[in-house]
């Protein structure tokens, strides 16, 4: 890998452009440390020019949301026929928008929360209240509203009483123009993530999420000590096993490549319930990916790194 140079693409200009950097950071120190040339490069309108005069062997996507997980940098990749680390832009396109995602997953038999998605334009030239009462009615209460798009859970609300969701829509609203109103399923908060490092994707062990607020909204997932992990999950090894497996389920029906994070939910029965997938999983400290690389006995350099040489034996 010493003779291998690496773009490592992060910030941009969506929601999450900083911990985009983040992930950036730690993923470009951690592939220095073991010999890799490294670029670090903020998505701008130098990107182009920065590919073409120093065209690296391969790129390494860090960006979360808005062009980094919709597909569209990606395809500009595609389009210069530079070999990237992750999931290829049409399927990127597909898992960005999560209604298509569970409906995607309820044709293959796999579960995931009953859920409403409507426009803004719906609720506006419809009635608000009147869309709402309908939801509820088909639903029921407690819901999740989150935007159709997106990650880190902004715009995300878990909603408990009636009174309280004409505000949560409008959170939504700010980040996107669908909402996606959603069964609020009680149970074990639980991450997965899959890696294909060699011959076979495989699964990680599985990540419980632990916050005493109950809810892993953003200042959980990015502050310090505000979420417990642990790794393997506390959850029985049948339950393990369904996690390990409903997560390669997903990552191979939606056409994800080299490395995804499936979101989920375990039930008081242990059922598993899909929540999202993710085509570019946080690598920031306290993010969920580097915690099952170790419990699995690596690091995140030695992943990337193979991942790296995977993409650049691509190009």
């Amino acid at each position: 890998m010493s003779d291998r140079t690496v773009a490592v693409l992060a910030g941009g200009l969506s929601h999450e452009r900083e911990v985009s950097l983040r992930s950036g950071r730690r993923l470009a120190g951690a592939l220095r440390a073991v010999g890799v040339d490294v670029r670090e490069w903020d998505v701008d309108a130098n990107l182009l020019e920065r590919l073409r005069s120093d065209r690296p062997d391969a790129v390494a996507v860090a960006l979360h949301g808005g062009e980094g997980e919709n597909g569209a940098v990606q395809q500009v990749l595609e389009l210069l026929d530079i070999p990237f680390v992750g999931t290829p832009s049409g399927a990127c396109r597909r898992a960005w928008d999560k209604p298509s995602v569970k409906a995607e997953l309820v044709r293959a038999g796999l579960s995931t929360p009953d859920w409403v998605a409507l426009p803004h334009s719906t609720f506006r030239e419809l009635g608000a209240q009147a869309v709402l009462d309908a939801i509820v009615g088909r639903l029921g209460l407690p819901l999740v509203l989150k935007p159709d798009q997106g990650g880190s859970a902004l715009g995300v609300q878990v909603v408990r009483n009636a009174e309280d969701l004409p505000a949560a829509m409008v959170s939504c609203f700010a980040y996107a123009d669908t909402v996606l109103a959603e069964q609020f399923v009680e149970g074990t908060e639980v991450a997965v993530t899959v890696v294909h490092d060699g011959d076979e994707p495989r699964a990680l062990p599985a990540v419980e999420v632990e916050v005493p607020s109950g809810f892993y909204d953003y200042t959980s997932r990015y502050t310090p000590g505000a979420a417990t992990f642990h790794c393997p999950a506390r959850l029985s090894e049948q339950t393990l096993a369904q996690l390990g497996e409903t997560a390669l389920a997903a990552h191979t029906l939606l056409g994800m490549r080299d490395v995804s994070r499936m979101d989920a939910i375990v039930d008081a029965d242990g059922a598993v319930h899909v929540l999202e997938m993710n085509v570019s999983p946080g690598l920031t400290d306290t993010s969920l990916l580097p915690t099952a690389v170790d419990a699995a006995g690596s690091d995140l350099a030695t992943v990337y790194r193979a991942l790296v040489e995977r993409a650049a034996e691509r190009g």
